[in-house]
């Protein structure tokens, strides 16, 4: 077999997420429309992906485009319209779970490359035969494959491409197979809509006799009274504690997905596509796990032997993250992939700014974070490894020159950074190294009880990494997290969605099924029919059209 080089694949939720994705290292990048892709907050319509695609091709990198939505008959009119549009900008592969979706595209646009979704639930070399013979050159294996079953896999399947997700959010059930979402919020999970019910805080409640409901006060008095516990149908006799704070209990709640500290054994055995999640997240997101990546991979096919993850880890844990796990990578869960005490994604760094545009003198920053005097911001390069700081004590605006001692984020703000306060640094190169989307980050003030967080997930990470038990350690940690939980007095109220006719948006996404079926989203359907493909409605239309009197 001839050696593999593992490509870097980025998911890119709109147009400058792509970009970004692009300049600070991708390979490929994996984008959608809402109504044809199993995400319905992405922000592309047809003509951004045409747009998109060229931009990856123009850096000689790679798009691949989603049409992994599980179809409904709504769908398949759109089908033609965006075949006939994406086959002009010639897409490296199209991403599909559905069966039928796969067979006609295939009769209908032959030339393009066909690749399997993670949908699809890909967990044998059995599995993968099977697509490679329907004509699929890729196949996106499930997150439940364990390394072990990946070396087979590759071993039985030499003659085909294989992807497999190396960092992002998990899905607490399998391969985001869930029901939770539709029964909790009525929002389908499997249409691209999920709500996170299994990352929501759950409170204890008695159903009364009478059929009241009321809350289970549990106080310091009583407390030593009740013992609450799981037990499976299957494993009787084992008995899994569920403890609640004030916040309620977290017991679904799983960290992130994180190769990285076992990635030279994923680019060892030649996996050719390394996935990353998240076409909902952030565009700072896009840049520093990119880079992170990047630099991770050049650097172990530039010495293999010497290749150390630390590096990398450190620039992960500049990301918002719920603490990270290898998942699967060892063939089960290990209590060491949930957090049962937390459920925020926090980091000790932040997003500060984009550069937006460079003049002779400066560099535009557009503001994405509250600024405040004495402000340390890391320039991040998408082409140099070293990184600048700078320490500002004022702000000024761009548009008005006006200094400003504190800038909020949210206000769409422009600052003037002045290259005359760069004064250990040669202008050109520094021109040369911060082109216009370069990312700036700060660091970030967190809680006592978000550094014993921090603190609890570096340990975890640790034990999971070396496979060695510190009881002591973790339980000290661990206490000292409860114990700020309780102390921190902070009383924090957790958005969920509203159930029924009433929580749909009638923006016209696909992940609401009661959008389409509802008799009060009639005119909204017929707006909408008369929309290019990818682009919804406005939430004044939607509002509007949704109080409109039902012509008959």
């Amino acid at each position: 077999m001839t050696e593999r080089r593992s490509e870097l694949l980025m998911p890119a939720g709109n147009l400058r997420k792509l970009k970004l994705a692009i300049l600070y290292g991708a390979d490929a990048v994996y984008l959608g429309t809402p109504d044809m892709s199993l995400r319905t907050k992405s922000e592309f319509s047809l003509e951004d992906v045409i747009e998109g695609v060229n931009f990856c091709h123009q850096h000689g990198r790679r798009a691949y485009l989603t049409l992994n939505l599980f179809s409904h008959n709504k769908d398949i009119p759109k089908l033609d319209e965006y075949i006939d549009t994406v086959r002009k900008v010639q897409p490296d592969g199209l991403i599909i779970a559905d069966p039928g979706v796969f067979q006609y595209v295939r009769e209908r646009a032959p030339e393009l490359p066909l690749h399997i979704s993670t949908q699809a639930n890909i967990c044998s070399w059995l599995s993968v035969k099977f697509w490679q013979q329907q004509g699929a050159e890729l196949v996106v294996l499930a997150r439940e494959v364990s390394y072990p079953e990946l070396v087979e896999i590759r071993e039985k399947c030499p003659d085909i491409k294989l992807e497999a997700f190396v960092h992002g959010a998990m899905c607490m059930t399998y391969s985001g197979r869930c029901l939770l979402s539709n029964f909790m919020a009525e929002r389908g999970a499997n249409q691209g809509n999920c709500a996170n019910s299994c990352r929501w805080n759950y409170t204890f409640r008695m159903r009364m006799k009478d059929g009241t409901v009321q809350d289970l006060n549990v106080t310091d008095e009583n407390a030593d009274m009740f013992e609450f516990l799981l037990e499976e149908g299957c494993r009787p006799g084992e008995l899994l504690p569920i403890e609640e704070d004030a916040r309620g209990s977290y017991i679904l709640n799983s960290k992130d997905l994180c190769i990285m500290p076992k990635l030279d054994e994923y680019l060892k055995i030649g996996v050719d596509s390394l996935k990353v999640e998240g076409r909902g997240k952030s565009e700072y997101y896009c840049a520093i796990v990119a880079r992170a990546y990047r630099m991770a991979i050049d650097d172990y096919y530039a010495d293999p032997e010497n290749w150390d993850p630390k590096p990398y880890m450190r620039e992960l844990e500049a990301v918002g993250n719920r603490g990270y796990t290898f998942a699967f990578h060892e063939g089960r869960l290990t209590n060491h992939a949930h957090n049962y005490e937390h459920t925020a994604s926090l980091a000790q760094w932040e997003y500060a700014g984009v550069v937006s545009e460079i003049t002779d003198d400066a560099f535009l920053v557009e503001v994405k974070n509250k600024l405040e005097p004495g402000e340390v911001l890391e320039f991040i390069s998408p082409i140099a490894r070293e990184t600048v700081l700078l320490r500002m004590y004022n702000f000024e605006d761009a548009t008005t020159g006006q200094k400003k001692d504190v800038v909020h984020g949210g206000t769409k703000t422009t600052i003037r950074v002045p290259f005359a306060l760069f004064d250990h640094e040669d202008l050109d190169e520094l021109r040369a190294r911060f082109p216009q989307y370069s990312v700036l980050r700060k660091e970030k003030a967190l809680t006592d009880e978000q550094w014993n967080r921090v603190r609890f997930d570096k340990l975890t990470q640790g034990m999971e990494i070396s496979g060695k038990q510190n009881p002591k350690a973790y339980e000290k940690r661990r206490d000292a997290l409860a114990e700020s939980i309780d102390a921190s007095g902070n009383e924090k109220r957790f958005k969920t969605n509203r159930v029924g006719t009433e929580g749909c948006c009638g923006k016209g996404c696909n992940g609401c099924m009661i959008f389409w079926e509802d008799d009060q989203y009639l005119r909204a359907r017929e707006v909408l029919l008369k929309r290019k493909q990818g682009e919804l409605l406005t939430r004044a239309e939607a509002t509007l059209l949704k109080e409109a009197p039902i012509l008959r």
